[in-house]
């Protein structure tokens, strides 16, 4: 009796001691969210007061008023965020179409040189992409793309890491119905949009979430193929405002900071219970 009171008092103890872990390290991940929600309402000189209040003694829409107002080479702030918003959907819709084909194609069919293939195109997982930086950006002037919204997309649809994750989960898939729908005088292709991809909706979701994060806050490739549109993408905006348009004036740069957190806030809303499943799908293959 007294072993399972005990026994009872240090699962209590090691639970309360998770719980308070996962709290703190929540707090951790979102303070800086949580402070920078006040701190776009504060005035420059409050910002930098000493000492610091968390939230605005004054408050004020000046920030935001600075951050709408802003014309970066042409470009306002708002219209980054579309044009970023574009750009990051087509990203998704272009990289799980090509991804996902050349995952079924490696996964279901048979053709010459599939063995040898299939190692090369996972060889680029093992290259960090700066490395081969200046090697794209040469291919990309090559193309003429330079300078204009698709190279912004267009070079990173083809992704070694999503083709073998999809290769993987169709691999997984029984085999039997696709030869149901053989019989029934279905063709590859056929197969693949009615049996493949509606199957894939919740990989299809995690790597989409991916690569619609890694297209809105890419920084570094659009700042080096993008150069006479300088102001082109929300991130663009919000670093040349840090450097250049309201340099010192932080309290603008947090509020586009904030304005551009809605859109992935958003999205994670959106598709929060299908990402859960992809976790789960990833844990258990």
């Amino acid at each position: 009796m007294k072993r399972s009171i005990a026994n009872k008092t240090k699962k209590k103890i090691k639970k309360a001691i998770l719980i308070a872990i996962a709290v703190l390290v929540a707090l951790i991940v979102f303070f800086p969210i949580i402070w920078i929600i006040p701190a776009a309402f504060k005035g420059k000189s409050e910002l930098f007061s000493v000492p610091n209040t968390f939230f605005p003694q004054n408050f004020t829409w000046q920030n935001f008023e600075k951050v709408f107002s802003a014309d970066i080479n042409g470009t306002t702030f708002l219209q980054s965020i579309f044009i970023t918003l574009a750009v990051a959907v087509l990203s998704v819709i272009g990289s799980l179409f090509v991804n996902m084909l050349c995952a079924y194609a490696l996964a279901r069919i048979e053709f010459p040189f599939k063995k040898f293939l299939w190692p090369l195109l996972l060889f680029p997982m093992f290259i960090p992409g700066i490395t081969i930086m200046l090697t794209s950006i040469r291919v990309v002037n090559m193309l003429n793309m330079v300078d204009t919204i698709f190279v912004l997309f267009v070079p990173g649809m083809a992704n070694a890491y999503q083709i073998f994750f999809f290769r993987q989960f169709y691999l997984n898939i029984p085999r039997n119905i696709e030869e149901a729908a053989e019989i029934d005088g279905c063709s590859n292709i056929g197969i693949f949009f009615k049996i493949y991809v509606p199957l894939s909706v919740t990989p299809m979701v995690i790597n989409g979430v991916g690569i619609f994060m890694g297209a809105w806050n890419s920084f570094i490739w659009p700042t080096l193929t993008v150069m006479e549109n300088a102001g082109l993408t929300q991130i663009m905006q919000i670093i040349r405002m840090l450097n250049v348009s309201y340099a010192g004036d932080y309290g603008v740069v947090i509020a586009a900071t904030l304005i551009s957190l809605i859109v992935p806030m958003v999205l994670y809303a959106i598709f929060q219970k299908r990402i859960v499943e992809g976790i789960a799908l990833t844990g258990t293959k």
